[in-house]
């Protein structure tokens, strides 16, 4: 008999300022997306026997949470303090980790890795009480280089597409593997593509259960256990955002799925990645191709979706001269904490991944952030 597991996981990100922008801009769209977080906390608790949930906020996104601007706005739609409650009681949830501000991390500068890994990390514990061990690379964007640093900021574990895993044996997405750089060594846990778009766009338990059979049935070890990873955003498009439960992922998909592991007919039991990884810890190696999740009608076998025009690689180039000028003062003028700080964050801020993602349209927010930064890194040599 297969031994089939289930990783679901949902991924949680606004820009910095969104949630407030929205709901002064936007108000029906802010409060559908903030009902998506709202009710991704109380199902889980209505499954707490049989659901296993993975969870990924952004850190720019919990601090908005916790802002009382926000808390204000939205307190007559959902009580954010008490939402926040429910997710750190919810011991069916796995936190997993990110970088703060969203960046594409193969994009970025490498000095800036740790502290967005690090920042995110540390505010996830301190707002649920519990540390993640697994990482998700924004927008998926990964490469192999990243691994030291993930590894040295506490995880065990990062999920990446699974088009871009290649094993040293017969390709088998429904596996983790051993990735490593430098020395260094991290569990990968490839995500189904074909069956995470049907998550994102809509499905029901028993097409679910049928295709889950089918592939892992065809798959090179269908006797090994399997884990079928699936990932999506969980607050965008119209599925997730569907104000008639019934009609949405958690109505429509989730419920019916968990009431039918409770009555033990789905042949799919859902995991935590982390309790997999102890019951079956992986042997097989394999190399992780640089690229990112499909957005659209883009493929993700590369970045260009954030830096393929010549206007988001010149924003990249100003990145990087800003963020190098800043290391050179804070070596030269290391007491000046406070603007270093101020700079650094407005630095960190510049490289979220929406103001390259949304094109000419948003990339002057990353102008705004450097020439701020730039203006207060001025002032460090006076």
């Amino acid at each position: 008999m297969m031994s089939i597991y289930h990783a679901l996981g949902l991924h949680m990100h606004q820009p910095p300022d969104n949630l407030k922008l929205i709901f002064d801009t936007q108000n029906w769209e802010a409060i559908q997306i903030i009902k998506c977080y709202e009710r991704v906390a109380r199902y889980a608790h209505a499954y707490m026997d049989v659901a296993r949930l993975h969870i990924g906020f952004s850190g720019i996104l919990l601090e908005q949470f916790m802002d009382p601007k926000v808390v204000d706005r939205y307190r007559n739609i959902v009580d954010l303090p008490r939402m926040i409650e429910a997710y750190r009681a919810a011991k069916n949830i796995e936190f997993i980790g990110m970088g703060y501000f969203h960046p594409i991390f193969p994009l970025i500068p490498m000095e800036d890795w740790e502290e967005q890994i690090r920042l995110c990390t540390d505010l996830i514990n301190e707002v649920f009480g519990r540390r993640p061990k697994g990482f998700w690379p924004p927008e998926m964007a990964f490469s192999m280089e990243m691994i030291p640093i993930i590894k040295k900021c506490g995880y065990k574990y990062v999920i990446v597409d699974g088009v871009h895993v290649f094993p040293e044996g017969k390709m088998d997405i429904y596996m983790p593997y051993i990735a490593s750089f430098n020395g260094e060594e991290i569990f990968i846990i490839p995500r189904d593509r074909d069956l995470s778009n049907a998550q994102e766009s809509g499905l029901d338990p028993y097409w679910f259960k049928n295709e889950v059979l089918h592939k892992v049935t065809n798959s090179p070890h269908p006797n090994l256990p399997r884990l079928v990873t699936t990932w999506t955003d969980g607050e965008n498009g119209g599925w997730f955002r569907n104000m008639d439960e019934e009609a949405g992922f958690f109505g429509h998909f989730f419920s019916p799925y968990m009431e039918g592991v409770r009555r033990g007919t789905m042949g799919i039991e859902p995991i935590s990645i982390s309790e997999f990884l102890e019951k079956y810890r992986p042997k097989e190696r394999a190399e992780v191709r640089t690229g990112a999740w499909n957005v659209g009608s883009t493929s993700g076998f590369d970045l260009t979706l954030w830096a393929g025009t010549p206007a988001q690689k010149m924003a990249l180039e100003e990145i990087y001269q800003v963020c190098w000028r800043y290391f050179e003062l804070k070596r030269a003028y290391p007491k000046k904490r406070e603007l270093l700080q101020r700079a650094r964050r407005l630095i960190l801020a510049s490289e979220t991944s929406c103001y390259l993602f949304w094109g000419d349209a948003w990339l002057p927010r990353i102008y705004e952030c450097l020439n701020e930064a730039s203006r207060i890194l001025d002032q460090i040599k006076n």
